[in-house]
C-alpha cells in the first residue's frame, strides 16, 4: 500500500485524482493540500510514499516546492500546461499528467508507481550503476550520463568528463536504467531526460552534442512535452 497526498488548488481537479484513488486498491490518500507550505507541513508529520502534484499552485509553484525539499517521495505532477513537461524532469518525477486526466492514464501513472520500475533493478542501485568496461566495474551515477551509444554489441557510454565502452547490448542496459531518466530515442541511442536542451525536428541537442530521433520512437519523444 502506497499512501499519497495531493497538492492541488482547484476543487474539481481534487475531485478527479480522489476519484481515480479510490478505484485503486494498492494506494491510499492520506491528505489533500491547496499550497507547497501545508504539504511541507504535512511531510514533516507523517510518511508519505507518493505526491501528486500541480505546477501551478497560489503562492509557491510546484517545482519550487519540489526544490524545497530535500528528500521528496515520487512525484506525478497534474496540470493543464505542457509547456513544463521537459523542465519537470529535472526532478526525477515519475509521470506529467496534462489535465483532464483520464482514469485509463492515470492508471498508467499509477502503474509505473506499483509494476517494481521505480526500485532497484538487477544492476542498478539508487542513484548509480556498475558498468564493466576494461575488465574493471566503474560506479557511474546516472546524473553523469548524458547519452548511450550502441555499437552491435558494444556500447559507449558518454559523461561530459569520460566516456566507457562496454561489452552490452542497448535493450540490456535500458532495463537496467530508470525510465523515469532515460528514454531511448533512436535504434542507436538513449539519451538522459535531465540533460535534454532542446528537441526540433527529428534530432535532440544534448549540449554541444545532437542526437537523431528514429521513426519509431519520435511519438514517445515528444511525449516528453505533451506533443504526439
Amino acid at each position: 500500500m502506497l499512501k499519497c497526498i495531493i497538492v492541488e488548488d482547484e476543487i474539481l481537479a481534487q475531485d478527479v485524482i480522489k476519484s481515480h484513488l479510490a478505484r485503486i486498491d494498492q494506494m491510499e490518500l492520506v491528505g489533500v493540500f491547496r499550497t507547497g507550505p501545508e504539504a511541507m507541513a504535512a511531510l514533516e508529520m507523517q510518511e508519505v510514499d507518493v505526491i501528486f502534484l500541480d505546477i501551478r499552485l497560489p503562492g509557491m509553484s510546484g517545482l519550487h516546492f519540489l526544490r524545497s525539499l530535500a528528500d521528496p517521495p515520487l512525484v506525478v505532477l497534474t496540470t493543464a500546461y505542457a509547456e513544463y513537461a521537459l523542465e519537470s524532469y529535472e526532478f526525477n518525477v515519475i509521470d506529467y499528467l496534462l489535465k483532464p486526466i483520464s482514469f485509463e492514464r492515470f492508471s498508467k501513472a499509477v502503474n509505473k508507481l506499483l509494476d517494481g520500475r521505480l526500485y532497484a533493478l538487477p544492476g542498478a542501485a539508487g542513484d548509480h550503476i556498475f558498468i564493466k568496461s576494461n575488465s574493471k566495474f566503474f560506479r557511474v551515477n546516472y546524473s553523469e550520463i548524458l547519452y548511450v551509444e550502441g555499437m552491435k554489441d558494444y556500447l559507449k557510454i558518454h559523461t561530459p568528463d569520460y566516456t566507457l565502452v562496454t561489452h552490452q547490448t542497448m535493450n540490456e542496459l535500458e532495463k537496467q536504467l530508470p525510465p523515469r531518466l532515460f528514454i531511448r530515442v533512436h535504434r542507436s541511442y538513449l539519451v538522459a531526460v535531465g540533460h535534454i536542451r532542446a528537441i526540433y525536428g527529428n534530432s535532440i541537442e544534448l549540449g554541444k552534442v545532437t542526437i537523431p530521433i528514429g521513426v519509431n520512437y519520435k511519438e514517445g519523444v515528444m511525449g516528453l512535452i505533451g506533443r504526439k
